[in-house]
């Protein structure tokens, strides 16, 4: 295979693994170390994958959240079940406002069952999929465009949230730990925490899997939110704390 066809199954043999060694890659593609270390910058610039010591990766950790190809592979099917218990809280004619994670994206194909609708979004992936979608009409937030992402975050995005006001906010998080959602990246946080200023009514969709996970920025408490959907394999004890906290929680079958 030429340089491009080894770096893009490098790519794909990471993001199916979630990790590998450098010497891994080496075996496996059978090319010396500093061809695979050119490799991994070119994928680790173009936000594909993260480089660390001696390694690749994919997954997420208390500092850095996953990439969005990845996270897009995870979960798939609770995603969509979140996704699609969420779209009953909208009501055509609506100004909605979804944020750029893996779990609100999936609204995306079944948004234009409630049009019509205005969405705004920092999202790329869910900005591509809406717009040829009719009676959906687009507001995409500028920025800084992050790769790891795929959406558009900081200052100007932060800036143009604040002249806003929308009807719902559907949005997701990292990890949720003692009843606070958690972002491991500060932009993002912020760029979050500007959307729920600007929503009426805001809407948190989290898979169980990130229940008692940790992640370095608070996002905001799950009291906060009007509603927060979660599958049901959700902890009983996790449960019962969440409804003592104050938090409105639903909890939908996990497929």
């Amino acid at each position: 295979m030429n340089a491009e066809q080894r770096q893009k199954a490098i790519a794909s043999y990471v993001l199916e693994r979630g990790d590998a060694r450098v010497d891994e890659l080496v075996d496996t593609f059978g090319v010396s170390r500093m061809t695979i270390h050119r490799h991994v910058e070119e994928l680790s610039r173009q936000g594909v994958v993260r480089k660390l010591h001696g390694s690749v990766s994919a997954q997420p950790s208390g500092v850095y959240e996953s990439l969005f190809s990845f996270r897009k592979t995870r979960a798939t099917d609770v995603k969509k079940a979140l996704a699609a218990e969420a779209l009953k809280e909208i009501e055509p004619g609506e100004v909605i406002m979804v944020d750029d994670s893996t779990t609100a994206s999936e609204l995306g194909p079944m948004l234009k069952q409630k049009a019509p609708l205005k969405v705004v979004t920092n999202s790329l992936g869910l900005t591509s999929t809406l717009v040829s979608v009719d009676e959906v009409t687009l507001l995409s937030l500028g920025g800084d465009y992050h790769p790891t992402y795929q959406a558009f975050i900081g200052h100007l995005c932060e800036n143009a949230l604040a002249g806003l006001r929308v009807n719902t906010l559907i949005c997701s998080t990292s990890a949720v730990e003692s009843g606070v959602a958690l972002i491991q990246d500060a932009a993002v946080t912020r760029v979050k925490q500007a959307m729920m200023r600007s929503a009426s009514r805001k809407i948190l969709l989290v898979d169980s899997e990130k229940y008692g996970k940790v992640a370095l920025h608070a996002f905001a408490p799950l009291a906060d939110f009007d509603l927060v959907i979660t599958d049901d394999g959700l902890e009983a004890d996790t449960a019962r704390d969440l409804r003592a906290r104050g938090v409105t929680q639903r909890l939908v079958a996990r497929p």
